[in-house]
């Protein structure tokens, strides 16, 4: 590892030296946020500030296979198992989850007697579109209080942490899968092939793994900084995914950009045994990747030196917008939001609040910027900012429709996007 200092480690904490992906030792730092709070870890009082952990948020990237990554690693215990991200309150999502359902459905014909596991399974959104098609339907969760959600809805859930230890005794009681999902979850997990191995041990011989990850290309592009917190340990190209996938004996048989979560890519994997190559569309993208330079260190570069440009461009206007005696508000209390709050030094002298949907977080502080979360319904109408800085901007569209955003902004009030260069709306 290189452009890496040694440092302590705490209770909790361990520090990787070796690529997750190809196990090589040439890991360059590329990006460095800071030392950061964890960004689901919301305060419950003021009492709370003084004892708050971070760690270090350092982007490192592998010379040799080019997965981009984390080096430092936050026990799963402290991360996940109570977790207050839930699936099922954003209608951008339940929309992009009942098309998924279809087209995986679809695609592998599934019926009464095919089995769908998803890993990672929240409060069970996506199980529910397969439940209501007719498949049999298996959730694992490792954190308490989400899974205890979906077994309400009617989803059968585990609770537990997945990996190739625990797929063997999940087959054995459950059966094969026709379907192995993950969405948004390969990114959580240290050990990664692992992770692929158990769930390609879950398969039947004509099942997929069908996994949905957000894409480094994307992230480059639209510098897509904020979503770097201390949960998404990989940051994922096609190229490294393939050789990830040949290690476990999975091929990778379709891939497809989707534009949830600021731009993602799904890939569908088959075992080598039936699918003994890879898709056309995986090595195209793949092949790409490589030509459009996005794996080199000058990439990478270029990169944190416009991340640096986009915090001073934010700061300078939330200034100037103090300065001109105009109140901003934050809206939504994202993890990604508390990656930005943090790393652009925005507390509550710029941002005297935010608000959310999710009852979880409302009544609670932002790690590190200690935000109050309010709540969301009335919350413009009432206090009537100037100005609402949109922290979960992948799903802005969504939130400037609402009727109570729209009659904010008909009012005179103004959204600011923060990425990828901020702007007002």
């Amino acid at each position: 590892m290189t452009d890496s200092p040694l440092r302590p480690v705490a209770p909790g904490h361990q520090l990787r030296t070796r690529c997750r992906a190809c196990d090589g030792p040439a890991l360059d730092r590329v990006l460095e946020l800071g030392p950061t709070p964890l960004a689901n870890a919301f305060l419950t009082t003021p009492e709370a500030f003084a004892t708050e952990r971070v760690f270090p948020l350092d982007l490192y990237l592998c010379r040799d296979c080019g997965l981009v990554q984390l080096c430092d690693v936050i026990d799963p215990e402290i991360l996940f198992r109570e977790y207050l991200y839930v699936s099922g309150t954003s209608r951008t999502m339940a929309e992009h989850f009942e098309a998924y359902a279809g087209e995986v459905s679809d695609l592998l014909d599934l019926g009464p007697d095919s089995l769908v596991v998803e890993l990672a399974s929240n409060d069970g959104t996506l199980l529910q579109h397969f439940q209501r098609r007719g498949a049999r339907v298996l959730g694992v969760e490792p954190a308490r209080n989400i899974a205890a959600q979906a077994r309400q809805a009617g989803i059968e859930t585990l609770e537990v942490f997945f990996g190739r230890e625990t797929a063997p005794a999940i087959r054995r009681e459950h059966g094969p899968a026709r379907a192995v999902l993950a969405n948004n979850v390969l990114a959580h997990v240290d050990d990664t092939a692992g992770f692929l191995a158990g769930a390609a041990a879950l398969l039947a011989p004509d099942g997929l793994v069908v996994f949905e990850v957000p894409y480094v290309r994307e992230f480059l592009e639209r510098l897509e900084y904020d979503t770097v917190y201390h949960e998404h340990l990989c940051y994922f190209a096609v190229r490294p995914l393939l050789r990830l996938c040949e290690a476990v004996g999975l091929s990778v048989v379709k891939a497809k950009r989707v534009p949830v979560h600021g731009g993602s890519i799904r890939l569908y994997a088959g075992l080598r045994q039936r699918y003994p190559e890879h898709g056309s569309d995986a090595l195209e993208l793949a092949a790409a990747e490589t030509a459009d330079d996005l794996f080199s260190r000058e990439r990478w570069s270029r990169f944190a030196a416009e991340v640096r440009a986009t915090r001073e461009s934010l700061r300078t206007m939330l200034f100037e917008l103090q300065a001109t005696g105009r109140r901003v508000a934050g809206y939504g209390a994202p993890a990604k939001g508390n990656t930005l709050l943090n790393y652009c030094r925005i507390g509550p002298e710029l941002v005297p609040y935010t608000i959310d949907r999710n009852p979880l977080k409302v009544g609670r502080y932002t790690p590190g910027t200690h935000l109050p979360v309010r709540e969301y319904d009335g919350a413009l109408q009432r206090d009537r900012p100037d100005v609402v800085l949109i922290l979960a901007w992948n799903f802005a569209d969504e939130i400037m429709a609402q009727p109570q955003e729209r009659r904010f902004h008909e009012a005179g009030g103004r959204f600011l996007l923060p990425l990828p260069t901020p702007r007002m709306v």
